[in-house]
């Protein structure tokens, strides 16, 4: 390598001392990819709109830029009104290969934490990600069982789209909720598939690293009626270093984002009777 794209560093670690640092951002200053016959433009503007510019600047330009810049614009969402075509597996025009329902689980009081039901659709092959329905769940403060009533309301949420799979954060109070959720759908004859999910990570990290590469890179799209919730007020407020208001709603996306989908398949294909040629000779 040429001495040109190596510079002087100064190690604070002892036995890096003498060494220099070697940097080789992916597009070099006119614009050319430093490895064309690996990474074409078109493959480098693909990852681009993959991972989104920010990601892209720190990891293959070797530009930092500081988590604290990251802001979730909702003027970013495309919103869309057709609901989901099961005959087709279809939104509109968009073939839907995978469904995840998710639920961050609180007390559901009015003064609490928002706990948050998500159902997110997606498209793989593009990488589209549809925030299709929401459901902020709120229980009565006289309410003696807030957890089972609760999961009535989220038996009914999936119901609606028949749906048969729920991940359900399990920290703190959480942990209860697949047995509470178990009894229920036993009393109710309803068939549920219930996947716990512990969560350590922080939730600004959660909420920033699966929300805000598919968001700036216009590859998440909500359905209009998700205008009427707290969603898009809690994308408004948030920020990577602290925020005023709640993120329930948008920590539930994040989860529903990041977890394993349900494949989906269109329903309404006729089965074509297959006639074997048996007009053949031993």
């Amino acid at each position: 390598m040429s001495d040109i794209v190596y510079k002087n560093f100064v190690f604070s670690t002892p036995f890096l001392r003498g060494y220099r640092e070697l940097k080789i951002p992916i597009v070099d200053e006119m614009g050319n990819p430093a490895w064309p016959e690996v990474f074409s433009m078109q493959k480098i503007d693909e990852l681009r709109n993959v991972v989104g510019a920010r990601y892209f600047s720190a990891q293959m330009m070797l530009q930092f830029v500081a988590p604290d810049r990251a802001r979730l614009d909702p003027d970013s969402l495309h919103l869309y009104e057709s609901e989901f075509d099961s005959r087709t597996a279809k939104i509109g025009d968009v073939l839907i290969t995978g469904v995840t329902a998710y639920w961050d689980p609180s007390s559901g009081r009015k003064k609490s934490d928002g706990s948050v039901c998500v159902l997110i659709y997606r498209d793989d092959k593009n990488k589209h990600f549809f925030i299709h329905d929401v459901k902020y769940l709120l229980v009565s403060d006289e309410d003696m069982y807030p957890l089972a009533s609760q999961c009535e309301m989220v038996l009914d949420f999936l119901s609606k789209y028949s749906l048969h799979k729920i991940y359900i954060e399990t920290n703190g109070m959480g942990n209860a909720l697949p047995e509470i959720m178990r009894n229920i759908t036993q009393r109710r004859g309803i068939s549920l598939q219930v996947q716990k999910i512990l969560n350590h990570e922080k939730k600004e990290t959660r909420i920033l690293d699966s929300i805000e590469p598919v968001l700036t890179t216009g590859r998440l799209h909500a359905h209009r009626r998700v205008q009427s919730t707290p969603l898009l007020s809690e994308m408004l407020g948030w920020s990577p270093i602290g925020n005023t208001g709640h993120d329930d709603g948008l920590d539930a996306v994040a989860g529903a984002i990041c977890a394993l989908p349900m494949p989906v398949r269109p329903q309404g294909h006729i089965i074509k009777p297959f006639t074997a040629n048996t007009d053949f000779t031993l």
